[in-house]
């Protein structure tokens, strides 16, 4: 007999719950592939897991890949950094956009695909998960209004630079303060006027991975207290980092209301290319 597919279940799924546009779950993902095995990993990644582990599945309906060379690594704050040890840890970033609403059918399917790749085969294990969680969206502030692009299109539009941002409040009873300040005032304030490179924060918090995970993604951490910023760029992020994303850890100390503990640049990978492997050591 052939493969059983099941397939009459995918128009009975297709007629039921939230199939809306707005990205109301992510996976965040920095990794850092293990010495020697940089090519590898990143052929791997594209050509297989990009898709097999990723973009094939239900509800996630959008996705990137970000790098950071060398000379991006040493540009993170702070050094002791409760995220990555070193700060300079995770040269690799994948973001994806889960459908608002569909987390649970999404991690249901997700764990059952990546069994099967781990039992067939599919997984290259030279590499560690420096900060890996699925996210639920909470805020996304513009510099321009309503003009321009919306955070479903983040993924798609051809940006030059994304910032990744993690900052911890001072107590999980404050996290909704944080969340607060961040949108009404911080990042208005940031993004304020045509010279912000940045057009867009999307804000997240972390989620608790199933028990269920593969055994080589470590559990998420700060699920009470975290929350995790992307900044997307028009420009590219060594162009004056210090005048623009210097000081976001002293901003936010300064509020009492939490500590920032990573503050890490990427520009885009080129699909279908090892641009950028050769500069990561």
């Amino acid at each position: 007999m052939g493969e059983d597919t099941r397939s009459e279940v995918y128009a009975e799924l297709a007629g039921v719950g939230p199939y809306g546009v707005r990205p109301g779950h992510a996976l965040i993902t920095m990794v850092e592939p293990h010495p020697g095995h940089e090519y590898a990993y990143n052929r791997w990644y594209e050509d297989d897991h990009y898709i097999a582990g990723a973009m094939a599945m239900p509800w996630m309906y959008a996705g990137r890949r970000w790098v950071a060379t060398r000379d991006l690594q040493l540009l993170r704050y702070p050094e002791k950094s409760a995220v990555a040890q070193p700060v300079t840890a995770g040269c690799y970033l994948s973001t994806y956009w889960v459908t608002r609403g569909r987390y649970d059918e999404h991690m249901k399917w997700t764990v059952g695909i990546n069994k099967r790749l781990n039992r067939d085969g599919r997984v290259h294990q030279d590499r560690t998960h420096v900060f890996t969680a699925f996210q639920d969206h909470e805020a996304t502030v513009y510099r321009d209004g309503d003009a321009g692009p919306r955070d479903f299109h983040a993924l798609d539009h051809p940006y030059r630079g994304l910032v990744l941002e993690v900052v911890d409040a001072e107590s999980p009873g404050r996290r909704a303060e944080l969340l607060e300040w961040l949108r009404d005032t911080r990042l208005p304030g940031r993004l304020a006027g045509s010279a912000s490179p940045a057009a867009m924060v999307t804000v997240f918090r972390p989620t608790p991975l199933p028990g269920d995970r593969m055994s080589y993604v470590k559990q998420v951490e700060g699920v009470d207290t975290r929350l995790t910023l992307l900044w997307f760029l028009e420009a590219d992020p060594r162009e004056a980092w210090e005048e623009r994303f210097g000081g976001l850890d002293e901003e936010v100390a300064a509020s009492g209301l939490g500590l920032v503990e990573l503050v890490a640049p990427f520009v885009p990978t080129v699909p279908g290319t090892d641009r950028y492997v050769d500069e990561l050591r």
